[in-house]
C-alpha cells in the first residue's frame, strides 16, 4: 500500500485558521507526489456559500505553492462530502485541519473523527497545529502484533524516503504483559531490518504504558518527531463504543500531524516480511 502519485489532495476548508493551515500542510507532500490540490468548501445553508472568496483562495494558494489549485462548492455536512467527493475523485490523500469548526460531532461520547476517517476511501492526514513544515524529519511507526499493523509500513518507508527522514518504530504494551513485550521484540527487529534494506535509518522503542495513544504522542514529542503514521483500528468492541480506540484517541490529542491509514480489504495475512 502506498500514496498514489500524480493523483489529487482533497482539503475540507471553513475558513477557519485550521483548515487554512491544512492547505499549506499539503504543499510539500503534494510535490512530492506531483498532485494536485482539491479546496472544498461545504456550506450547510445557500447563504453560506462565496464562490468568489473560494476563487481567490485558489489563486493566493496556486500562487504561493506553484501547484495546481482546483475548488469545489457543495453544500451538505462537510464530513460526509468529504468521503464522497474523495471516493468519486479518488483522491489519494485527505489533508484535513482539526479545531473550532471544522470539528467532528458526538456520538454516543466520543469523537465521530473515526466515523470519518473508517469511511475515507484513502489516507487522511490531520492536522491541528498552525505551524507547517516543508520537511519531516522523524516518523513514528506504531507497531502490535496485529495482521494489519504492517501493512502501512510500505507508506513510512515511501515518505521517509521523499524526505530523507528516520522512522521511529514504537510498540506500547501493558506494563503487566512481559510475554507480549517477549514476542514483540522480534517482529520490531525484523521491520527494522526490512526497512534499513530499503536504505532508510530506522530505530526500535519498546514501551510500558496504559494508554497507548498518550504514551506514542509523548515519545513523539520528547524525540522531536513530525509525523505519526497509525492504522485505522476495524474492529471496535463494545467497551470502546464509549472510551474510544487508541487510533481515534491519537487523532483527538495528538499535536502533531497524524497520518491514519485504513487497512486493505482482503484475507489477512502472516506478519512477515
Amino acid at each position: 500500500m502506498l500514496i498514489k502519485e500524480n493523483g489529487s489532495i482533497l482539503i475540507p476548508i471553513d475558513y477557519s485558521k485550521q483548515s487554512l493551515s491544512a492547505i499549506k500542510h499539503s504543499y510539500s507532500l503534494a510535490k512530492q507526489t506531483k498532485s494536485k490540490l482539491i479546496l472544498m468548501h461545504v456550506f450547510a445553508n445557500a447563504a453560506d456559500e462565496n464562490k468568489a472568496n473560494l476563487e481567490k483562495l485558489a489563486q493566493e494558494t496556486a500562487a504561493e505553492s506553484g501547484l495546481t489549485v482546483e475548488t469545489l462548492s457543495l453544500k451538505g455536512d462537510i464530513f460526509d462530502q468529504t468521503d464522497k467527493m474523495a471516493e468519486k475523485l479518488k483522491a489519494t490523500l485527505i489533508v484535513a485541519g482539526l479545531d473550532t469548526h471544522v470539528r467532528f460531532r458526538s456520538f454516543m461520547g466520543r469523537s465521530s473523527a473515526s466515523k470519518f476517517i473508517k469511511n475515507a476511501p484513502c489516507p487522511v492526514l490531520t492536522v491541528r497545529t498552525l505551524d507547517h513544515k516543508e520537511t519531516f524529519k522523524n516518523i513514528v511507526l506504531p507497531f502490535d502484533l496485529t495482521p494489519q499493523s504492517r501493512e502501512k509500513v510500505p507508506i513510512v518507508i515511501q515518505v521517509a524516503q521523499y524526505y530523507k527522514a528516520d522512522i521511529r518504530i514504537v510498540s506500547v504494551f501493558d506494563p503487566s504483559d512481559s510475554k507480549y513485550e517477549n514476542k514483540l521484540l522480534p517482529y520490531l527487529q525484523q521491520v527494522k531490518k526490512y526497512i534499513k534494506e530499503k536504505n532508510v535509518n530506522a530505530t526500535n522503542k519498546s514501551i510500558p504504558a496504559k494508554n497507548v495513544a498518550e504514551a506514542i504522542v509523548d515519545y513523539a514529542n520528547k524525540n522531536e518527531c513530525d509525523l505519526i503514521v497509525q492504522m485505522n483500528k476495524t474492529d471496535t468492541s463494545f467497551g470502546e463504543m464509549f472510551s474510544g480506540t487508541a487510533s481515534q484517541e491519537m487523532v483527538d490529542i495528538s499535536n502533531i500531524p497524524v497520518l491514519t491509514i485504513n487497512p486493505m480489504k482482503r484475507a489477512d495475512m502472516p506478519l512477515s516480511y
